[in-house]
């Protein structure tokens, strides 16, 4: 990546972030954070990336919200930024933070305890 789709991808992560905040109205797209946004050389795609609190269905129903409501935030996109062409918006799940959270559960899982943390810790039986 270029400096150049580097600071185009923030700029759109930041004007899509906003409208997302602001301007939609749909209720399936909630608890959704944009991690990332990268553009392709010639500025014509932008592949958002987001991370959905909750289920996988309710993962799935906030990214169909997300992927109708495309030419609407492609529209709001157009306003806030100056380019010659505005990205055409792509909506997938990043599961990187699903990834994260199965690791460190596998990781205290299987490294042994402090004796300190296991003082500490409430009894799971009642």
């Amino acid at each position: 990546m270029t400096r150049r789709t580097l600071r185009a991808g923030e700029t759109i992560r930041s004007a899509i972030g906003m409208a997302i905040l602001t301007d939609i109205q749909d209720p399936r797209v909630s608890d959704v954070t944009i991690t990332r946004v990268e553009v392709s050389e010639d500025l014509r795609i932008a592949k958002v990336f987001v991370s959905v609190m909750g289920d996988e269905a309710k993962q799935k129903l906030c990214l169909r919200g997300l992927q109708s409501a495309a030419g609407f935030l492609q529209a709001k996109l157009a306003e806030r930024i100056n380019t010659r062409y505005t990205p055409q918006l792509r909506f997938t799940l990043d599961q990187g933070v699903k990834h994260q959270l199965m690791i460190s559960k596998m990781l205290d899982e299987v490294l042994p305890k402090d004796e300190t943390e296991t003082d500490e810790e409430p009894d799971e039986e009642t």
